[in-house]
């Protein structure tokens, strides 16, 4: 994405923003297409091995994988709003997402109308999703060892300070400060909440909760560039990304007030105890 965003911005500002940058768009399409087909291996082995391994454990077993599967109405439910936990990381992607969409299609109209030329527009679209992406490596490692519920409250937090100092100062630099600690706060919320919802979900049911918890987060796509450019129209682009900046800050709190902490404790007393909860959430919710 980094690559991507920097590498057009560099050919819209040579060749122009038609047709030049789109080449690469698909490009990359049909390379996807064909690392899929020809090197991505099924992983229902896995989910069947994990599942087979719950069912031997009777405290870890959650009883609506013995019987008959929850529909997908039942579980569009409860990650969208029945259970505390899910609903929170659902709304906390939708709006993780819906900066994404500020950033893409917002930020680069506020720097051009502050006189920024396209190249440097790319430097800063550029800053935001390479710092995201390398430092998942750190905070995809730090949700395992210290918990997931505050790294995604305070990564929603610092997402927050983040949009809300592309407002307050002015200048290239300072953007692609703000870039950077934007990356940060995505990168702590990014890959912890699809490990929270993994947590939650039993492993037989797991692509459907993954695939609601998408649904949600996806949506902050549409969301953010539709509400923030309708925003921008009516007032003004300083004024929607300042609401973005406090929107995200109120789902920090979201998760602060309803998220519980889903990570396993390490050892084995812990992992027993982390079964039983398991199990008991699935037995509140899930069946």
């Amino acid at each position: 994405m980094a690559a991507a965003a920097l590498a057009s911005g560099l050919i819209a500002e040579r060749f122009g923003l038609r047709p030049a940058p789109f080449y690469l768009g698909i490009g990359f399409a049909a390379l996807g297409v064909g690392m899929s087909a020809l090197l991505v291996r099924d992983t229902s082995a896995h989910v069947a091995l994990e599942h087979a391994t719950r069912q031997a454990a009777p405290s870890a077993r959650a009883p609506s994988e013995a019987g008959r599967a929850p529909s997908l109405a039942r579980v569009f439910a409860l990650v969208s709003l029945r259970d505390r936990t899910l609903s929170a990381c659902s709304q906390a992607g939708l709006v993780n997402n819906l900066n994404d969409g500020l950033a893409w299609g917002i930020f680069p109209l506020y720097f051009a109308a502050a006189g920024l030329d396209v190249a440097r527009i790319g430097v800063i679209a550029a800053a935001y999703p390479w710092t995201w992406g390398v430092l998942q490596l750190v905070t995809g490692a730090l949700s395992d060892r210290l918990g997931r519920k505050w790294l995604i409250a305070g990564g929603m937090w610092l997402q927050a300070a983040a949009i809300l100092s592309v407002a307050l100062m002015q200048g290239f630099t300072p953007w692609v400060a703000a870039a950077v600690v934007m990356g940060a706060g995505t990168a702590m919320v990014y890959p912890t909440l699809l490990a929270a919802v993994s947590d939650v979900a039993p492993p037989t049911q797991r692509a459907t909760a993954l695939g609601v918890y998408r649904f949600w987060r996806d949506a902050g796509f549409a969301a953010g560039a539709l509400g923030a450019g309708l925003l921008a129209d009516v007032a003004s682009t300083g004024t929607s990304i300042v609401a973005v900046a406090a929107l995200t800050g109120l789902s920090g709190v979201v998760v602060a007030a309803r998220m519980t902490e889903t990570a396993p404790r390490r050892g084995p007393v812990h992992a027993q105890a982390a079964g039983r909860r398991a199990g008991m959430r699935d037995r509140a919710s899930m069946r």
